[in-house]
């Protein structure tokens, strides 16, 4: 006699099953059939465990009910898994689907969950199981997606007065190559926020998307949210390059032809080549009940086309930032009196305050809810974004003030060195 240990099968006849499969019970009330049930061990570990974009823990266990000679117009299953087959995290209902080939809580819900038992209830048969998370498994708080999409409203309006401002003003305070490079790359970095914040907004209700509306919104945030940030570095890189290089001016059309490259090819090309890897690798590149990137793990997921990419230009423009003030602290006078003294450190702070949302920098406070978390939820990038606001509704109160301004000082000279020139006329964004 053969003894199978990682299989377990129960037949049930009566109108009122209540079997039990390694452990698991299984109760189910029909007016007649057979219910077949099969419990298999150690099989979890050869299929796709992610769901909605995570890699939650796994059970051991695969149940699989089946019905045969039935005439029940619904049917309901209960499925009574104890704690002993499940860890105290965040449970989830799921069946396998055969048609996507991936885990899917459709029809299936939890009645009890606590550190005894959870139980699952379906209202039909298939392969069923368990999965754990160790966070909420995405749960949508109604009052962050609220201030959210009100906050990303204001935020788009204020976009939309700044380029406007920018296109009335554009040939009174674009004079010189260094102001044109300056109000192009602000100018792109508006255009394509606005752009993205459009796009996230479009996709806040992704129940109401189909799965191609879904999937190009998508695209539309990754290549919007990474043109702005290679924008972002090309303007860090002509600060850096101003300052060293002072008597050698970067060329218009040089400086054009690389941040085209930088802030247009760069990004499509990125955008590109993750979807194709994914596409050929049969990996996610979307999660269709959020309109983003697949985060499975760490290196692992479609997120981290977006991730590298915005982490190393977060990186260099915080470098390009300490540049900026480490050349202002040695441009004051060794023998300055505590005035200026004082002058220096208010010109510092206007640095960091300037090019801290202007470089993106605020964003490594998304980078250390990341690592701080166990998973990629929603909430993470959603606070992103808010972060974001904050920023950009800061730089355009600027902007529109030093436009207003910029009309009386086009005219003055300047005699300062180039160091405080530039800090000058990035604080006013002249």
């Amino acid at each position: 006699v053969k003894v199978f240990t990682n299989l377990d099968l129960t037949f049930c006849r009566s109108n009122d099953c209540d079997v039990s499969v390694f452990d698991i019970g299984v109760n189910m009330n029909k007016t007649n059939g057979i219910l077949k049930t099969v419990a298999v061990k150690n099989l979890m570990s050869k299929l796709n465990n992610s769901f909605n974009g995570i890699q939650p823990e796994r059970t051991d266990l695969i149940l699989s009910a089946t019905l045969d000679n039935n005439s029940d117009s619904t049917i309901q299953i209960r499925l009574d898994f104890p704690s002993g087959k499940t860890n105290p995290t965040q449970p989830h209902c799921v069946f396998w689907n055969t048609t996507r080939n991936q885990w899917s809580d459709e029809g299936c819900n939890i009645s009890i969950s606590d550190k005894n038992h959870t139980i699952c209830e379906c209202n039909h048969l298939t392969a069923f199981s368990v999965l754990m998370s160790k966070g909420d498994g995405g749960k949508q708080d109604p009052i962050l997606e609220l201030i959210s999409n009100i906050g990303l409203g204001v935020s788009i309006c204020s976009l939309v007065i700044f380029l406007i401002i920018e296109s009335l003003v554009w040939s009174a305070v674009v004079k010189t190559n260094l102001s044109h490079f300056r109000h192009t790359a602000i100018v792109n970095i508006a255009t394509f926020l606005l752009l993205a914040y459009c796009s996230f907004l479009a996709s806040s209700n992704p129940k109401t998307l189909t799965d191609s509306w879904c999937l190009v919104l998508t695209i539309c945030k990754h290549l919007f949210f990474l043109a702005m940030f290679c924008w972002m570095l090309c303007l860090s890189i002509m600060l850096v390059h101003q300052l060293i290089f002072v008597f050698s001016p970067l060329r218009k059309r040089v400086f054009m032809f690389l941040s085209s490259i930088l802030g247009y090819v760069c990004p499509i090309l990125m955008v590109g080549s993750s979807y194709v890897y994914c596409k050929y690798t049969n990996q996610d590149y979307y999660d269709s009940k959020t309109c983003w990137l697949v985060y499975v793990k760490l290196l692992v997921g479609s997120m981290h086309a977006f991730l590298l990419p915005v982490g190393t230009i977060v990186l260099a423009n915080l470098f390009s930032m300490i540049v900026v003030i480490v050349t202002l602290m040695k441009t004051s006078v060794p023998d300055s009196s505590k005035a200026d003294d004082k002058e220096t450190a208010k010109g510092i702070l206007k640095v960091v305050i300037v090019l801290t949302p202007v470089f993106g920098v605020t964003w490594i406070v998304g980078f250390i809810q990341l690592i701080m978390s166990d998973k990629l939820p929603d909430k993470v990038i959603e606070t992103w974004l808010i972060i974001l606001l904050v920023s950009s509704l800061r730089e355009n109160q600027k902007e529109m003030t030093a436009q207003r301004n910029s009309l009386q000082l086009r005219t003055q000279k300047t005699t300062e060195d180039v160091g405080q020139f530039y800090l000058l006329s990035l604080t006013i964004f002249l």
